[in-house]
């Protein structure tokens, strides 16, 4: 007879919820379980869900965890109990809106949780898209750079958008880069948004050409920043702050003190992609220091 994994039945929030293979290691060379992926979603909960609020929840599902096979979800899969929020009509998002929807996804091995610069006004079939809320730059190191590279060209950005009266947050992707996000008045659209994201980007390579580049072709990143613009397509999505990434080690979107990123520029200190340890760890002492750009 086939194996079939124990099930364990859990109130959260007073929804009741079968989870199931929390022995399964998601993360192989970190011995990382199933059950500490949903440990880690419940204990960052209070401030991730606010940058989930309304918006439209893509995931990237390992099914026998990192290294494996994994794919892209944007409909909200067949089983999806009632209570979890929908908007849409093809593709029909799901909303990730408490504790419960959190950890739901995560039993089914949604390891990343990606969302749109916009928001839904409503849910249902009826839910209407809203003006991007933010816009986010992704600094995408190529080969012979890394994250020190990514803080010189932060402060150049931060300084840059400074200036046109938009404050940025720092946020270490867990991957290999880093991202800016700036509030907005949710007035324009996403197609203005990104045609204003890619114009800075341009005059950034003029201005910096042995640093920055704003082409997506791979031959021209080598020893250089790409200054990915295309995030604000309506379309596209980011990796959402406090997110899990499906990496070697657990490591997290995490956001970060311009402190750090000043330091990681200067070399004074080495900056690194941050674990779920480290980032609870630093949540419990600083608590959540994207807080302004959760939206309105």
């Amino acid at each position: 007879m086939p194996y079939e994994a124990p099930k364990v039945t859990v109130e959260v929030d007073g929804r009741r919820m079968k989870l199931s293979s929390l022995e399964k290691v998601m993360y192989p060379r970190a011995g990382t379980t199933k059950a500490q992926v949903i440990d880690y979603y419940a204990r960052i909960a209070p401030v991730i869900l606010p940058h989930l609020r309304d918006r439209a929840v893509t995931r990237i599902r390992f099914p026998h965890g990192v290294g494996d096979m994994q794919f892209f979800e944007k409909n909200i899969p067949s089983g999806t109990p009632p209570w979890i929020r929908r908007a849409g009509r093809d593709p029909v998002f799901p909303f990730i809106d408490d504790l419960a929807g959190l950890t739901f996804f995560a039993n089914l091995n949604s390891l990343e949780l990606h969302v749109p610069q916009w928001r839904f006004d409503g849910d249902g079939r009826d839910a209407v898209p809203l003006g991007p809320d933010r816009l986010v730059i992704d600094l995408d190191p190529g080969p012979g750079t890394g994250l020190h590279e990514c803080a010189r060209v932060a402060l150049i950005v931060r300084e840059r958008l400074g200036g046109i009266g938009l404050d940025t947050v720092p946020v270490t992707s867990g991957s290999k880069g880093l991202q800016l996000y700036a509030v907005l008045p949710g007035t324009h659209t996403s197609d203005q948004i990104r045609d204003t994201v890619q114009q800075l980007a341009q005059e950034l390579t003029k201005q910096h050409p042995d640093l920055i580049v704003w082409k997506m072709a791979k031959e021209l990143r080598p020893g250089k920043i790409f200054l990915d613009w295309s995030q604000n397509v309506a379309a596209k999505t980011t990796v959402c702050p406090y997110s899990l990434r499906g990496r070697d080690r657990p490591t997290v979107a995490a956001p970060r003190s311009w402190d750090e990123i000043e330091a990681g520029a200067s070399g004074d200190e080495d900056l690194v992609q941050l674990t779920a340890d480290e980032v609870l760890d630093r949540v419990a002492r600083d608590g959540d220091l994207a807080a302004g750009i959760t939206g309105r």
